[in-house]
């Protein structure tokens, strides 16, 4: 269990405090982005057709799992604030109501996306080909839905606690987990048939399972055991879910519609966009460290009512968040060679020197957003990250909707538009807290 708010040791040592937290949390949240650069370089080699196909379903199935975030976001800040009031059986039952909820949940959204593959893959521009790829992959990967909630869920519960060591040990063993069964399944090795794409999909479907059955185990024991939920507290984690599952939507609608826009220009777009758009979520996992690190503090400092130290922790985060951007700068231009090597069919090179620097370029941007994101959702403030997205994915699509099909110029307009999405959220994140505008819940 975390010290009290007086005996807290961000109070000697804040930066030590921050980054002793982050640095577990960066690693095992960069470890599912680096399994998906994996699953990229495998289809990769099969073709850009399956690469495009890759895409398709990874966006789509992010668009539906990532609505559900609310159940790890919620969980987190509702098990830190209630540890800094001093309330251990409010942080259990908070625990157990989430994992409870985010089974049935799982369970209920595969038996309801079941029938919209094919609807879906044709949204996203796919042709016949590259759809019944994607068909193929999604059925596989929703029999994974129930284990992704629970782990998100789980995973809320120990960052709660400020355990960040737990989730680490537990994402890298299934990640790694799930690269061996990847090299096994795709291009089959003794008996084991090649599998392809399916192949990726059962891998990603058994590690998630065992990944998610760890760290519902692990949370339960961190907690002192199980706390049978009641009604209310089911009704207040969809009360908390309400806003974040409407701001997620609207984030993944904006991430719908860029893919859309860019497999619609045509299939070497769609690979080229599949290749950055994982790089780029690499890296905003690699940030959101920070925001998961601040999200814990804030919320017990603020379930501690000690408001003027959760300042003083948006204050380091924000900084610590915006040197990481600066340096990934750096880190993108010197990989650009590799990434083009790893993950992108040879004639599509040019496409992609195209828009690579533009992601690269944006990082400290995106540092500030995610991290502005974790220290608005330790203190609650669902409904105001909820309205800036909105207000940042209608600007951006409109403008995507709008996106001429026959200039040359318009694959590269997909990422400039994305960068002012992600500028949209940065700067109404810091507002929110310098000067604090509206009812700022960091207001001393």
């Amino acid at each position: 269990m975390a010290a009290t708010a007086a005996e807290h040791p961000f109070l000697k040592h804040p930066h030590r405090t921050l980054v002793g937290l982050a640095l577990p949390v960066l690693v095992s949240l960069i470890a599912e982005p680096v399994t998906g650069l994996v699953d990229t370089a495998f289809m990769a080699r099969a073709g850009g057709t399956s690469l495009a196909a890759l895409g398709v379903g990874t966006v789509l199935l992010s668009s539906v799992f990532w609505a559900f975030n609310f159940l790890g976001i919620g969980t987190q800040t509702s098990v830190a604030r209630a540890l800094g009031a001093g309330d251990t059986g409010g942080a259990r039952q908070a625990s157990t109501t989430a994992a409870l909820t985010a089974l049935l949940l799982g369970i209920l959204l595969a038996l309801l996306t079941w029938p919209w593959i094919d609807a879906a893959t044709s949204f996203m521009g796919a042709d016949a080909t590259m759809g019944a790829e994607a068909r193929v992959y999604l059925e596989i990967r929703l029999f994974g839905a129930p284990a992704i909630l629970l782990l998100l869920a789980s995973f809320g519960a120990l960052r709660g606690l400020q355990d960040m060591k737990t989730p680490l040990w537990i994402a890298v063993g299934l990640n790694l987990l799930n690269i061996g069964l990847d090299y096994v399944l795709v291009f089959g090795i003794g008996p084991v048939e090649p599998m392809g794409l399916a192949g990726v999909a059962v891998a990603s479907v058994l590690s998630q399972w065992g990944g998610a059955l760890v760290a519902f185990l692990a949370a339960q024991k961190r907690l002192g055991g199980w706390s049978a939920p009641n009604p209310s507290s089911v009704a207040s984690l969809f009360v908390v879910g309400r806003d974040l599952v409407v701001r997620t939507a609207s984030l993944l609608l904006f991430l719908l519609l860029a893919t859309r826009a860019a497999t619609q220009l045509g299939e070497m777009e769609g690979a080229v966009h599949q290749a950055v758009r994982q790089s780029w979520i690499l890296s905003a996992f690699l940030l959101d460290a920070w925001a998961a690190s601040a999200q814990s503090l804030v919320g017990f400092f603020v379930g501690a009512r000690e408001i003027a130290i959760a300042r003083r922790v948006a204050t380091i985060a924000c900084g610590w968040a915006l040197f990481t951007g600066v340096a990934l700068v750096v880190v993108m231009f010197g990989l650009e060679a590799g990434a083009l090597w790893l993950l992108v069919p040879p004639e599509a090179t040019e496409l992609f020197h195209s828009v690579w620097w533009i992601a690269a370029v944006a990082q400290p941007l995106n540092a500030l957003s995610f991290v502005t994101d974790g220290i608005h959702w330790g203190t609650g403030d669902y409904r105001y990250l909820r309205n800036v997205m909105i207000l940042a994915t209608v600007t951006g699509a409109v403008a995507l909707l709008t996106l001429p099909t026959d200039w040359s110029g318009s694959f590269i307009l997909v990422w400039w538009i994305t960068v002012a999405w992600v500028g949209v959220r940065a700067v109404f994140g810091l507002l929110r807290i310098w000067p604090g505008i509206g009812a700022a819940r960091l207001n001393v």
